[in-house]
């Protein structure tokens, strides 16, 4: 047998392709191909020193001039600023304009002061506001930072059960403001329950503290007082370590928390600075001794921050069980 033998008979009047056009296939419609090699006219955006008039076809862009555009970009947040650079190329261009960041800029580090900003912005950011607000350490004010944190107590022995322990959760919470204040509260509730009361008219019933802030490079020092008849102040010490994404600025790391006494000399007068009371104590410095330093070691977690628009949404409002396995990140 030969390998001849298994050779396919094919027939010589086979017909050409084109007579098999009685088969019918289904294609998937890809509409983006028909934009190969077609140029599309980039628009002016506002301030452009173009001379050739454009007329933009959207809908929008005709009933709203470039001017009032620019005046609604001006009362927006920088966070709302970046969302809505991502509806048109048109409203990007726009809100690239230096005006918006450099007011979100100095609103943000106003503390600084305005010669410190120009110069930072000029040796470190090659004048650029945006860059600026992107990849320079800030505190953010638009919501809360969360630090979550839990620990085991032992319980009492009752019925078939001998040693029962018990899981307690409790958060820290810190609200900041630009003018170098801010707001602390410890608390078990959940963040949809206490961002009502972070602001300086809660009651003393819902025990929200003030204290003072200051921001140095991406570490941040804060204290507060909490009165009584043996006054104590609490330092913290944050440090802006990183972000889920550029410029989120969401996460912070507690470096320290540290209880010291005060005496009514040195809170006489100061009560509403006490940051600059206690800026050269070491940490283990107490004035008071009824009130010993204490460097807090428990309660630790880093903080996590929550947008207001978040608070009713956030997973740090879920119950515990479903929350055994929570990190920061």
């Amino acid at each position: 047998m030969t390998s001849s033998d298994f050779g396919l008979s094919i027939p010589g009047d086979i017909g050409s392709v084109s007579s098999l056009g009685t088969a019918k296939f289904q294609f998937t419609p890809r509409p983006w191909l028909d934009l190969y090699g077609i140029r599309i006219k980039p628009f002016a955006h506002f301030g452009s020193t173009s001379s050739k008039p454009y007329v933009d076809p959207a809908l929008i862009h005709r009933c709203l001039p470039d001017e009032l555009l620019h005046e609604i970009f001006a009362r927006m947040t920088p966070y709302s600023l970046g969302r809505a650079a991502c509806v048109c190329r048109k409203w990007r261009y726009t809100i690239r304009n230096p005006v918006f960041w450099r007011s979100a800029c100095l609103r943000t580090w106003q503390i600084t002061g305005v010669v410190e900003n120009y110069k930072i912005l000029q040796s470190t950011y090659q004048g650029s506001w945006r860059k600026m607000w992107l990849l320079r350490p800030r505190i953010r004010t638009d919501g809360l930072y969360v630090s979550r944190n839990t620990y085991i107590r032992a319980g009492v022995a009752e019925w078939k059960i001998t040693n029962p322990v018990h899981v307690v959760c409790y958060f820290r919470y810190i609200r900041f403001f630009h003018s170098g204040r801010f707001l602390y509260k410890n608390s078990s509730q959940k963040v949809k329950d206490v961002v009502k009361c972070m602001n300086f008219r809660a009651s003393k019933a819902d025990c929200v503290f003030s204290g003072h802030y200051m921001l140095s490079d991406d570490k941040v020092e804060a204290a507060l007082l909490y009165p009584g008849l043996r006054p104590t102040v609490l330092r913290i010490r944050l440090r802006l370590l990183r972000g889920t994404t550029v410029g989120a600025n969401n996460r912070m790391d507690l470096l320290s928390l540290v209880t010291s006494g005060v005496n009514d000399s040195d809170i006489n007068g100061h009560e509403d600075d006490m940051l600059g009371v206690v800026g050269g104590w070491q940490e283990d410095e107490t004035h008071n001794p009824d009130v010993p330093a204490v460097s807090h070691r428990r309660g630790m977690t880093p903080f996590v921050f929550i947008p207001f628009e978040e608070v009713e949404t956030s997973v740090l409002n879920l119950p515990l069980d479903k929350m055994d396995y929570f990190v920061p990140g």
